[in-house]
């Protein structure tokens, strides 16, 4: 498996395919087409790699950039970035992945142009209705994951606790036994 999923939000794990965005590289997890298509498969978009150029790429990660802009826009409270709300809305316009029934059962195939509708259309609802005040941005400082807080009480601090969360913990944890050592 080559991308990771901590926030059960299809349109932030799209996001977060530019890993560590303030660093001075970020990793980028859609370098090729490879991994693009790799990734709608991952999601669970598509069942088959739609086969993307790097052409696509590049559409690809300016919608990734436009949705983020967004988030960003909307965690800190601005007003929404009109090139990014345009680019979002021209990708959610788009034809959706198609269902496909035969003997195995249901299979989803798609473009790439189809996959990047699903995750436009995601961004649309939820940075456009009441989900978008659930916005939060990972609290360990390297990662830049964003994600849906939805947890009782909304005090989730990490995109997921079994990577951002425990390290932060082990961290904290090394701290206080080499300040009693």
């Amino acid at each position: 498996m080559n991308h990771a999923f901590p926030c059960g939000t299809l349109c932030l794990d799209f996001v977060g395919t530019l890993r560590a965005r303030r660093n001075a590289a970020p990793l980028e997890k859609l370098a090729s087409p490879g991994l693009l298509d790799d990734w709608f498969v991952e999601a669970g978009l598509v069942d088959l790699a739609p086969g993307a150029r790097e052409a696509d790429v590049a559409i690809a990660v300016e919608l990734r950039e436009a949705v983020y802009a967004l988030v960003l826009a909307r965690l800190q409270g601005r007003p929404l970035p009109g090139g990014a709300v345009a680019e979002v809305n021209l990708h959610a316009s788009g034809m959706p992945v198609a269902l496909r029934l035969g003997p195995e059962g249901v299979t989803r195939v798609g473009s790439v142009a189809q996959g990047l509708a699903a995750v436009a259309r995601q961004a649309v609802e939820v940075l456009g209705g009441d989900e978008g005040t659930l916005l939060r941005e990972c609290a360990r400082p390297e990662c830049t994951q964003v994600y849906l807080d939805r947890s009782r009480g909304h005090r989730r601090e990490w995109c997921a606790m079994r990577t951002c969360g425990n390290r932060v913990k082990a961290a904290a944890y090394r701290a206080r036994q080499h300040t009693t050592a």
